[in-house]
């Protein structure tokens, strides 16, 4: 199992928010390079990142953090948010970004995720957000009428390397991951599930990897303490 501990982005500082509500951000870190060489020091193989400003713009707003992410640690760096267009898609690739995240774009141009799946094979991964079962877009700022489960359907066989599932409601609130809609969805689509969204301890992520889930992103219970990423990474292993 691959555990992602995330760094979110908000005007260039590392933020956690509840729920995806940018009114609610607490900043942890105002140095994401120094965040990475952190999680890096603990034994990270892989950092997820996300642009949380652009998500909401639709195009990229964090690049100079980014970059000094890039910079700063070997992990390999998985990233998210305003990626909406072939241009994006391949200059973070060039850049030396390891698998770009694709939400919005999967809803609204699906021919473009399915086209950047066939090229950069095991380079891009789905983001699949939802809200009591729907699908949220542009930073979560929008509810679309596909479910998750249809979603990923659409895109089985198009070769993404994963499926990074999360649930808003539980996002940042420290309430447990939500172990049943996730091994669901895992059961039901051959791409591999990475688990996103309210992962609060150990226990956690004991039950995801009981359940075979491959991965999973840890957020707000690793700038809390309530987890420790190194014991995290040894129970992920083991």
């Amino acid at each position: 199992m691959i555990l992602y501990p995330a760094i979110d982005l908000k005007g260039g500082r590392v933020v956690r928010l509840l729920r995806g509500d940018m009114d609610k951000a607490t900043v942890f870190n105002d140095d994401p390079a120094d965040q990475a060489r952190k999680f890096a020091a603990a034994g990270a193989s892989w950092i997820h990142v996300v642009d949380l400003d652009g998500a909401f713009a639709g195009k990229p707003k964090n690049a100079v953090a980014v970059e000094a992410i890039l910079k700063a640690v070997q992990a390999k760096i998985q990233l998210g948010g305003g990626i909406r267009d072939r241009v994006s898609i391949n200059a973070w690739l060039d850049r030396g970004v390891e698998r770009v995240v694709l939400g919005t774009a999967a809803v609204k141009n699906p021919e473009l995720v399915k086209q950047a799946c066939k090229e950069f094979p095991g380079r891009v991964a789905l983001g699949i957000d939802a809200r009591q079962g729907k699908v949220a877009v542009e930073g979560w700022a929008e509810s679309s009428s596909i479910s998750a489960l249809d979603l990923a359907r659409k895109f089985e066989g198009a070769g993404a390397a994963a499926i990074i599932y999360t649930d808003i409601e539980r996002d940042g609130a420290l309430a447990g991951v939500n172990l049943e809609a996730t091994a669901a969805l895992a059961r039901s689509v051959k791409t591999p599930v990475i688990a996103s969204g309210g992962i609060a301890s150990l226990d956690d992520i004991a039950s995801l990897k009981a359940k075979g889930i491959p991965g999973a992103i840890l957020g707000r219970a690793l700038y809390d303490g309530r987890v420790d990423l190194k014991s995290a990474l040894a129970l992920a292993a083991a």
